[in-house]
């Protein structure tokens, strides 16, 4: 994308929303798929997962990006994920909204706040009243356990 520029080892918080915030990710198949999803895009070494959460109707992402450019790593957890649903579901069709939100993080104290910010997403939208009670997150260093 025209003025984004990513560098390699840089940690990046992304937000990725589902078009027309259609709550297809509130289905526990394509949960579940997106969370595949991610894991696969470690696996692949394009990322190094730190937290994220699969929210009803977006994603929030936060990564050191290892490889290649940031573009290339969120189109292509986007296209396996959209493929994945419109499988499951029977249909085709755009399944994101264009684009996403990205933030580089810049230090430590930014990364934490990130983090924080992005798993508690959950408890802020009333969907449980304890992060540990919610399925579709993760994060390295919180346990669910805590006070975020």
């Amino acid at each position: 994308m025209i003025g984004r520029h990513s560098s390699s080892r840089a940690i990046y918080a992304i937000t990725s929303v589902i078009r027309g915030r259609a709550p297809l990710l509130a289905d526990a198949r394509n949960a579940a798929l997106t969370m595949q999803e991610l894991a696969r895009c470690e696996a692949e070494q394009r990322v190094g997962n730190i937290a994220w959460v699969v929210m009803p109707d977006h994603v929030h992402w936060l990564f050191q990006l290892r490889q290649g450019a940031l573009g290339s790593s969120v189109q292509a957890f986007k296209s396996r994920v959209a493929r994945g649903i419109n499988q499951a579901c029977a249909s085709c069709g755009p399944v994101w909204q264009a684009g996403y939100y990205d933030h580089r993080i810049r230090d430590d104290e930014d990364l934490a706040a990130q983090a924080r910010y992005l798993v508690a997403n959950p408890l802020r939208r009333g969907l449980v009243a304890r992060l540990a009670d919610y399925p579709y997150w993760y994060c390295t260093w919180i346990s669910g356990d805590e006070d975020l």
